[in-house]
Protein backbone atom coordinates (compact mmCIF):
# COMPACT_ATOMS: atom_id res chain seq x y z
CA UNK A 1 0.00 0.00 0.00
CA UNK A 2 1.24 3.54 -1.02
CA UNK A 3 1.94 5.62 2.09
CA UNK A 4 0.75 9.32 1.65
CA UNK A 5 3.85 12.17 1.38
CA UNK A 6 3.58 15.41 3.91
CA UNK A 7 5.09 17.89 2.93
CA UNK A 8 5.87 20.41 5.84
CA UNK A 9 6.90 24.14 5.72
CA UNK A 10 8.25 26.24 8.35
CA UNK A 11 7.57 29.59 9.41
CA UNK A 12 9.13 31.94 12.55
CA UNK A 13 11.46 30.63 15.30
CA UNK A 14 13.28 27.62 16.15
CA UNK A 15 10.25 26.42 18.72
CA UNK A 16 8.78 26.11 15.17
CA UNK A 17 11.51 24.06 13.56
CA UNK A 18 11.73 21.34 16.54
CA UNK A 19 8.02 21.15 16.78
CA UNK A 20 7.71 20.37 13.13
CA UNK A 21 10.45 17.70 13.95
CA UNK A 22 7.92 16.41 17.01
CA UNK A 23 5.20 16.40 14.27
CA UNK A 24 7.34 14.19 11.52
CA UNK A 25 7.90 12.03 14.10
CA UNK A 26 4.56 11.38 14.71
CA UNK A 27 3.63 11.28 11.62
CA UNK A 28 6.24 8.53 10.43
CA UNK A 29 5.34 6.69 13.27
CA UNK A 30 1.85 6.96 12.25
CA UNK A 31 2.64 5.07 8.23
CA UNK A 32 3.16 8.78 6.44
CA UNK A 33 5.96 9.39 4.42
CA UNK A 34 8.37 12.32 4.18
CA UNK A 35 7.66 14.50 0.48
CA UNK A 36 11.35 16.10 0.13
CA UNK A 37 9.42 17.88 -3.08
CA UNK A 38 6.19 19.96 -2.82
CA UNK A 39 4.82 18.55 -5.71
CA UNK A 40 5.39 14.88 -4.89
CA UNK A 41 3.22 15.46 -1.40
CA UNK A 42 -0.20 14.36 -0.78
CA UNK A 43 -0.54 16.20 2.28
CA UNK A 44 0.93 19.53 2.42
CA UNK A 45 1.11 21.67 6.16
CA UNK A 46 2.82 25.15 6.73
CA UNK A 47 3.47 25.15 10.40
CA UNK A 48 3.08 28.92 11.45
CA UNK A 49 4.25 31.78 13.65
CA UNK A 50 1.77 34.36 14.96
CA UNK A 51 4.35 37.27 17.22
CA UNK A 52 3.73 39.36 14.05
CA UNK A 53 1.16 40.33 11.93
CA UNK A 54 3.94 40.06 9.01
CA UNK A 55 4.41 36.66 10.03
CA UNK A 56 0.30 35.99 9.74
CA UNK A 57 -0.07 37.96 6.26
CA UNK A 58 3.32 35.95 4.73
CA UNK A 59 1.23 32.84 5.28
CA UNK A 60 -1.91 34.06 3.93
CA UNK A 61 0.14 34.93 0.67
CA UNK A 62 1.63 31.71 0.63
CA UNK A 63 -2.03 29.47 1.05
CA UNK A 64 -3.34 31.90 -2.19
CA UNK A 65 -0.10 30.38 -4.21
CA UNK A 66 -0.95 27.01 -3.10
CA UNK A 67 -4.55 27.38 -4.13
CA UNK A 68 -2.64 26.54 -7.94
CA UNK A 69 -1.97 23.04 -6.66
CA UNK A 70 -5.37 22.52 -5.55
CA UNK A 71 -6.53 22.78 -8.74
CA UNK A 72 -3.88 20.47 -10.05
CA UNK A 73 -4.41 18.08 -7.49
CA UNK A 74 -8.13 18.01 -6.32
CA UNK A 75 -7.08 15.79 -3.47
CA UNK A 76 -4.26 17.61 -1.65
CA UNK A 77 -4.90 18.44 1.18
CA UNK A 78 -3.76 21.76 2.85
CA UNK A 79 -3.49 21.98 6.44
CA UNK A 80 -2.27 24.89 9.11
CA UNK A 81 -0.18 24.29 11.66
CA UNK A 82 1.31 26.19 15.31
CA UNK A 83 0.30 29.31 16.26
CA UNK A 84 -1.97 30.59 13.56
CA UNK A 85 -3.88 27.64 13.37
CA UNK A 86 -5.13 28.71 16.84
CA UNK A 87 -5.61 32.19 16.24
CA UNK A 88 -7.54 32.18 13.32
CA UNK A 89 -9.01 28.75 12.95
CA UNK A 90 -12.80 30.43 11.80
CA UNK A 91 -11.14 32.44 9.37
CA UNK A 92 -9.16 29.85 7.80
CA UNK A 93 -11.90 27.43 7.53
CA UNK A 94 -14.90 28.53 7.86
CA UNK A 95 -14.89 32.30 6.24
CA UNK A 96 -11.93 32.36 3.58
CA UNK A 97 -11.72 28.22 2.99
CA UNK A 98 -8.24 28.04 1.96
CA UNK A 99 -6.97 25.54 4.03
CA UNK A 100 -8.60 21.36 5.21
CA UNK A 101 -7.28 21.86 8.64
CA UNK A 102 -6.04 23.59 11.78
CA UNK A 103 -4.27 22.30 14.17
CA UNK A 104 -2.67 24.04 16.83
CA UNK A 105 0.48 23.31 19.12
CA UNK A 106 -1.10 20.87 21.33
CA UNK A 107 -2.67 18.71 19.38
CA UNK A 108 -0.35 17.35 17.39
CA UNK A 109 -0.95 13.63 18.55
CA UNK A 110 -4.53 13.93 16.58
CA UNK A 111 -2.54 15.22 13.32
CA UNK A 112 -2.58 11.88 11.63
CA UNK A 113 -6.65 11.29 12.37
CA UNK A 114 -7.31 14.78 11.12
CA UNK A 115 -5.30 14.27 8.11
CA UNK A 116 -7.19 11.09 7.10
CA UNK A 117 -10.27 12.89 7.83
CA UNK A 118 -9.77 15.79 5.34
CA UNK A 119 -8.18 12.98 3.01
CA UNK A 120 -11.68 11.76 2.86
CA UNK A 121 -13.01 14.70 2.12
CA UNK A 122 -14.17 16.06 6.08
CA UNK A 123 -12.16 19.62 7.76
CA UNK A 124 -10.37 19.40 10.70
CA UNK A 125 -9.95 21.50 13.41
CA UNK A 126 -7.78 20.63 16.78
CA UNK A 127 -7.10 23.72 18.48
CA UNK A 128 -7.44 22.73 22.55
CA UNK A 129 -4.64 23.81 24.40
CA UNK A 130 -3.37 21.77 27.00
CA UNK A 131 -1.70 22.14 30.89
CA UNK A 132 0.14 18.66 30.76
CA UNK A 133 1.16 18.32 26.54
CA UNK A 134 4.82 17.97 26.59
CA UNK A 135 5.85 15.35 23.74
CA UNK A 136 7.69 14.03 26.12
CA UNK A 137 7.68 10.56 24.68
CA UNK A 138 7.52 11.71 21.12
CA UNK A 139 11.01 10.65 19.39
CA UNK A 140 11.73 13.95 17.26
CA UNK A 141 12.73 13.04 13.41
CA UNK A 142 15.69 14.55 12.36
CA UNK A 143 18.46 14.37 9.33
CA UNK A 144 21.50 13.55 10.05
CA UNK A 145 23.17 17.01 11.09
CA UNK A 146 25.42 19.12 13.41
CA UNK A 147 22.83 21.01 15.59
CA UNK A 148 19.53 20.32 17.10
CA UNK A 149 16.96 22.36 18.13
CA UNK A 150 15.92 20.49 21.80
CA UNK A 151 12.27 21.67 23.21
CA UNK A 152 12.91 21.55 27.07
CA UNK A 153 9.58 23.33 27.86
CA UNK A 154 6.33 24.62 26.27
CA UNK A 155 4.19 27.60 26.73
CA UNK A 156 4.60 30.66 28.79
CA UNK A 157 3.08 32.02 32.28
CA UNK A 158 4.81 35.70 31.36
CA UNK A 159 1.84 37.43 29.56
CA UNK A 160 3.70 40.19 28.14
CA UNK A 161 0.84 42.70 27.18
CA UNK A 162 2.22 42.43 23.41
CA UNK A 163 2.82 38.77 23.35
CA UNK A 164 0.23 36.03 21.71
CA UNK A 165 2.24 33.47 23.18
CA UNK A 166 0.39 32.61 26.12
CA UNK A 167 -2.54 32.07 24.19
CA UNK A 168 -1.40 30.52 21.25
CA UNK A 169 0.72 27.93 23.38
CA UNK A 170 -0.46 27.79 26.38
CA UNK A 171 0.84 27.72 29.81
CA UNK A 172 4.47 26.67 31.37
CA UNK A 173 5.05 22.76 31.24
CA UNK A 174 7.99 21.03 31.26
CA UNK A 175 9.83 17.89 29.75
CA UNK A 176 11.36 15.11 31.83
CA UNK A 177 14.80 15.94 32.50
CA UNK A 178 15.58 12.09 31.96
CA UNK A 179 13.85 12.40 28.49
CA UNK A 180 15.57 15.33 26.85
CA UNK A 181 19.13 13.94 28.66
CA UNK A 182 18.44 10.92 26.88
CA UNK A 183 17.43 12.79 23.50
CA UNK A 184 21.16 14.45 23.66
CA UNK A 185 22.71 11.43 24.28
CA UNK A 186 20.80 9.84 21.16
CA UNK A 187 22.30 12.82 19.01
CA UNK A 188 25.60 13.14 20.42
CA UNK A 189 26.18 8.66 19.36
CA UNK A 190 24.54 10.25 15.96
CA UNK A 191 27.32 12.92 15.33
CA UNK A 192 25.69 16.15 15.92
CA UNK A 193 27.87 18.34 17.52
CA UNK A 194 25.59 20.97 19.20
CA UNK A 195 21.91 21.30 21.07
CA UNK A 196 20.00 24.12 22.06
CA UNK A 197 17.57 23.80 24.35
CA UNK A 198 14.69 25.65 23.57
CA UNK A 199 11.64 26.99 25.74
CA UNK A 200 10.15 30.65 25.86
CA UNK A 201 11.42 31.24 29.20
CA UNK A 202 14.01 28.43 29.65
CA UNK A 203 14.90 30.27 33.53
CA UNK A 204 11.69 28.92 34.38
CA UNK A 205 12.44 25.26 33.79
CA UNK A 206 11.33 22.92 36.74
CA UNK A 207 11.41 18.65 36.79
CA UNK A 208 10.57 18.22 40.55
CA UNK A 209 13.58 19.61 42.31
CA UNK A 210 15.80 19.51 38.90
CA UNK A 211 15.79 23.52 37.48
CA UNK A 212 16.97 24.90 34.54
CA UNK A 213 20.90 25.01 35.97
CA UNK A 214 20.66 21.83 37.24
CA UNK A 215 19.50 20.23 33.59
CA UNK A 216 22.48 22.63 31.70
CA UNK A 217 24.01 20.89 33.88
CA UNK A 218 23.49 17.23 32.81
CA UNK A 219 23.15 18.03 29.65
CA UNK A 220 26.84 19.55 29.31
CA UNK A 221 28.55 16.33 31.23
CA UNK A 222 26.91 14.24 28.64
CA UNK A 223 29.40 15.09 25.63
CA UNK A 224 32.22 17.18 26.57
CA UNK A 225 32.84 17.72 22.65
CA UNK A 226 29.03 18.72 22.30
CA UNK A 227 28.39 22.27 22.30
CA UNK A 228 25.31 23.60 24.58
CA UNK A 229 23.24 26.26 23.95
CA UNK A 230 20.05 27.71 25.07
CA UNK A 231 17.05 30.32 24.38
CA UNK A 232 15.32 32.82 25.26
CA UNK A 233 15.77 34.00 29.42
CA UNK A 234 13.50 35.95 31.21
CA UNK A 235 15.86 38.83 32.90
CA UNK A 236 13.30 38.19 36.16
CA UNK A 237 14.66 34.79 36.22
CA UNK A 238 17.82 34.76 35.28
CA UNK A 239 19.82 33.19 39.00
CA UNK A 240 23.39 33.47 39.77
CA UNK A 241 23.07 29.72 39.82
CA UNK A 242 22.20 29.36 35.89
CA UNK A 243 25.46 32.15 35.34
CA UNK A 244 28.01 29.74 37.40
CA UNK A 245 26.58 26.89 35.99
CA UNK A 246 27.63 28.72 32.80
CA UNK A 247 31.12 29.63 33.85
CA UNK A 248 31.88 25.91 35.47
CA UNK A 249 31.40 24.36 31.92
CA UNK A 250 33.32 24.72 28.86
CA UNK A 251 30.62 23.11 26.64
CA UNK A 252 28.07 25.55 27.87
CA UNK A 253 28.21 28.51 25.24
CA UNK A 254 28.90 31.92 26.46
CA UNK A 255 26.01 33.32 24.60
CA UNK A 256 23.45 34.41 26.54
CA UNK A 257 19.81 35.87 24.55
CA UNK A 258 18.29 37.93 26.73
CA UNK A 259 15.46 40.26 25.56
CA UNK A 260 15.32 43.91 27.06
CA UNK A 261 12.73 45.08 24.49
CA UNK A 262 12.60 48.95 25.30
CA UNK A 263 15.20 50.82 27.94
CA UNK A 264 12.14 53.43 29.13
CA UNK A 265 10.85 51.76 32.74
CA UNK A 266 7.29 53.32 31.95
CA UNK A 267 7.68 51.38 28.73
CA UNK A 268 8.48 48.35 30.37
CA UNK A 269 5.83 48.59 32.84
CA UNK A 270 3.13 48.66 29.95
CA UNK A 271 4.44 45.84 28.36
CA UNK A 272 4.50 43.94 31.84
CA UNK A 273 7.90 43.02 31.79
CA UNK A 274 8.44 42.79 35.52
CA UNK A 275 11.61 44.44 35.51
CA UNK A 276 13.45 47.61 35.47
CA UNK A 277 16.19 48.59 33.19
CA UNK A 278 18.66 49.22 36.39
CA UNK A 279 17.67 45.63 37.16
CA UNK A 280 18.40 44.33 33.64
CA UNK A 281 21.55 46.34 33.83
CA UNK A 282 22.83 44.99 37.44
CA UNK A 283 22.20 41.37 35.48
CA UNK A 284 24.50 42.17 32.74
CA UNK A 285 26.95 43.67 35.02
CA UNK A 286 27.08 40.00 37.09
CA UNK A 287 26.64 37.75 34.00
CA UNK A 288 29.94 39.64 32.92
CA UNK A 289 32.04 38.97 36.32
CA UNK A 290 30.56 35.55 36.55
CA UNK A 291 31.49 34.58 32.88
CA UNK A 292 34.45 36.05 31.36
CA UNK A 293 34.41 36.78 27.72
CA UNK A 294 30.46 36.24 27.31
CA UNK A 295 28.62 37.90 25.01
CA UNK A 296 24.99 39.24 24.78
CA UNK A 297 22.22 39.26 21.91
CA UNK A 298 18.62 40.78 22.76
CA UNK A 299 14.94 41.85 21.25
CA UNK A 300 13.92 45.43 20.86
CA UNK A 301 10.63 46.64 20.01
CA UNK A 302 10.64 50.11 18.74
CA UNK A 303 7.03 52.41 18.71
CA UNK A 304 4.88 50.40 21.25
CA UNK A 305 1.66 52.63 22.07
CA UNK A 306 2.82 55.63 23.97
CA UNK A 307 6.70 55.51 23.00
CA UNK A 308 7.63 59.14 23.41
CA UNK A 309 11.01 60.63 21.83
CA UNK A 310 12.42 60.22 25.18
CA UNK A 311 11.39 56.39 25.33
CA UNK A 312 13.34 56.21 23.00
CA UNK A 313 16.60 57.67 23.58
CA UNK A 314 16.42 55.24 26.65
CA UNK A 315 16.46 52.58 24.46
CA UNK A 316 19.30 53.68 22.57
CA UNK A 317 21.19 54.68 26.05
CA UNK A 318 20.99 51.12 27.10
CA UNK A 319 22.12 49.82 24.02
CA UNK A 320 25.64 51.76 24.44
CA UNK A 321 25.15 50.98 28.17
CA UNK A 322 25.30 46.72 27.18
CA UNK A 323 27.07 47.31 23.69
CA UNK A 324 25.23 43.48 22.49
CA UNK A 325 26.63 41.66 20.39
CA UNK A 326 23.62 41.18 18.42
CA UNK A 327 19.89 41.83 18.21
CA UNK A 328 16.27 41.20 17.01
CA UNK A 329 14.52 44.72 16.05
CA UNK A 330 11.07 45.25 15.25
CA UNK A 331 8.16 47.52 15.00
CA UNK A 332 5.48 47.02 17.32
CA UNK A 333 2.96 44.52 15.89
CA UNK A 334 -0.32 44.60 18.10
CA UNK A 335 -2.00 41.39 18.41
CA UNK A 336 -5.70 40.81 18.59
CA UNK A 337 -6.35 39.60 22.55
CA UNK A 338 -3.17 40.81 24.41
CA UNK A 339 -3.42 43.22 26.76
CA UNK A 340 -1.49 45.82 24.80
CA UNK A 341 -4.03 45.62 21.86
CA UNK A 342 -6.61 47.23 23.79
CA UNK A 343 -4.08 50.09 23.99
CA UNK A 344 -4.00 53.11 21.41
CA UNK A 345 -1.52 51.93 18.71
CA UNK A 346 -0.57 56.03 18.53
CA UNK A 347 3.04 55.56 17.02
CA UNK A 348 2.76 56.63 13.39
CA UNK A 349 4.12 54.00 11.04
CA UNK A 350 6.37 56.76 9.95
CA UNK A 351 7.75 57.28 13.10
CA UNK A 352 8.41 53.74 14.00
CA UNK A 353 10.33 53.54 10.56
CA UNK A 354 12.47 56.10 12.02
CA UNK A 355 13.59 55.05 15.38
CA UNK A 356 13.83 51.23 14.12
CA UNK A 357 16.18 52.52 11.37
CA UNK A 358 18.16 54.39 14.13
CA UNK A 359 18.20 51.49 16.58
CA UNK A 360 18.86 49.19 13.88
CA UNK A 361 22.17 51.78 12.39
CA UNK A 362 23.27 52.18 16.44
CA UNK A 363 23.48 48.10 16.87
CA UNK A 364 25.30 47.52 13.03
CA UNK A 365 27.82 50.31 14.35
CA UNK A 366 27.98 48.53 18.15
CA UNK A 367 28.47 44.88 16.25
CA UNK A 368 31.39 46.03 14.09
CA UNK A 369 33.61 47.69 17.06
CA UNK A 370 33.22 44.31 18.94
CA UNK A 371 34.08 42.53 15.65
CA UNK A 372 36.76 45.09 15.26
CA UNK A 373 37.85 44.09 19.15
CA UNK A 374 38.27 40.36 17.91
CA UNK A 375 41.31 41.22 15.38
CA UNK A 376 44.64 39.16 16.11
CA UNK A 377 42.56 37.28 18.85
CA UNK A 378 42.19 33.44 18.16
CA UNK A 379 38.77 31.47 18.70
CA UNK A 380 37.69 28.33 18.24
CA UNK A 381 35.26 27.75 15.30
CA UNK A 382 33.00 24.68 15.23
CA UNK A 383 33.30 24.74 10.97
CA UNK A 384 29.59 24.20 9.93
CA UNK A 385 30.20 23.72 6.27
CA UNK A 386 31.42 25.71 2.92
CA UNK A 387 30.58 29.73 3.61
CA UNK A 388 27.86 30.80 1.92
CA UNK A 389 29.03 32.90 -0.68
CA UNK A 390 32.26 30.39 -1.55
CA UNK A 391 33.36 26.89 -1.54
CA UNK A 392 36.65 28.24 -1.44
CA UNK A 393 35.86 29.13 2.24
CA UNK A 394 34.84 27.21 5.17
CA UNK A 395 32.47 29.05 8.24
CA UNK A 396 31.51 28.07 11.41
CA UNK A 397 30.67 30.03 14.61
CA UNK A 398 32.38 30.81 17.64
CA UNK A 399 31.69 29.69 21.11
CA UNK A 400 30.34 33.09 21.63
CA UNK A 401 27.85 32.79 18.38
CA UNK A 402 29.60 34.89 15.80
CA UNK A 403 30.42 33.71 11.97
CA UNK A 404 33.63 33.24 11.08
CA UNK A 405 34.93 32.44 7.33
CA UNK A 406 38.09 31.06 6.87
CA UNK A 407 39.89 30.06 3.66
CA UNK A 408 39.12 26.34 2.55
CA UNK A 409 41.97 23.66 4.13
CA UNK A 410 42.24 20.45 3.16
CA UNK A 411 41.24 17.76 5.66
CA UNK A 412 39.27 19.89 7.51
CA UNK A 413 35.53 19.64 7.57
CA UNK A 414 32.39 19.75 8.68
CA UNK A 415 31.73 19.27 12.72
CA UNK A 416 35.85 19.86 13.22
CA UNK A 417 37.01 22.35 15.77
CA UNK A 418 39.52 24.37 14.44
CA UNK A 419 41.57 27.37 16.07
CA UNK A 420 41.30 30.61 13.79
CA UNK A 421 43.16 33.78 14.00
CA UNK A 422 41.05 36.45 13.25
CA UNK A 423 42.45 38.85 10.43
CA UNK A 424 39.19 41.29 9.62
CA UNK A 425 35.38 41.60 10.31
CA UNK A 426 32.07 43.15 9.56
CA UNK A 427 29.22 44.05 12.03
CA UNK A 428 28.16 40.63 10.78
CA UNK A 429 31.25 38.89 9.66
CA UNK A 430 34.47 37.50 11.12
CA UNK A 431 37.17 36.55 9.01
CA UNK A 432 40.43 34.56 9.54
CA UNK A 433 42.87 32.08 9.04
CA UNK A 434 43.64 28.74 10.25
CA UNK A 435 45.64 27.68 13.09
CA UNK A 436 45.10 24.61 14.04
CA UNK A 437 42.44 21.54 14.52
CA UNK A 438 41.97 21.01 18.11
CA UNK A 439 41.43 17.64 20.20
CA UNK A 440 37.76 17.82 20.50
CA UNK A 441 36.38 14.59 18.63
CA UNK A 442 37.22 12.12 21.72
CA UNK A 443 33.78 11.75 23.60
CA UNK A 444 33.29 11.21 26.97
CA UNK A 445 30.05 9.46 27.49
CA UNK A 446 29.30 9.76 31.06
CA UNK A 447 26.86 7.98 33.40
CA UNK A 448 24.15 10.37 34.25
CA UNK A 449 24.08 11.31 37.92
CA UNK A 450 21.41 14.45 38.88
Amino acid sequence: MTKNKVFIETYGCQMNLADTEVVLGILQKNGFDSAKNIDDADVILLNTCSIRDNAEQRIYGRLGNLKAKKWEKKNLVIGILGCMAERLRSDLIDEKKLVDLVVGPDEYRRLPEFIDNALGGEKGIGVKLSKTETYDDIIPYREDGLQAWISVMRGCDKFCSFCVVPFTRGRERSRGLDSILNEIKQLSTRGFREVTLLGQNVNSYLDGNNDFADLLSAAAKIDKSLRVRFTTSHPQDLSDKLLETIAANKNICNYIHLPVQSGSNRILELMNRTYSIEHYLNLIEKARKIIPGVSFSTDIISGFPSETFEDHLATLDVMQKVRFDGAYMFKYSPREGTKAFRLNDDVDEETKSKRLQEIISLQQSISNEINQETIGKEEEILVEGFSRKSNDFLAGRTDSNKVVVFPLIDGIEEGDYVNVKITGGTSATLFGEFISLTNKKEKSLTAIAV
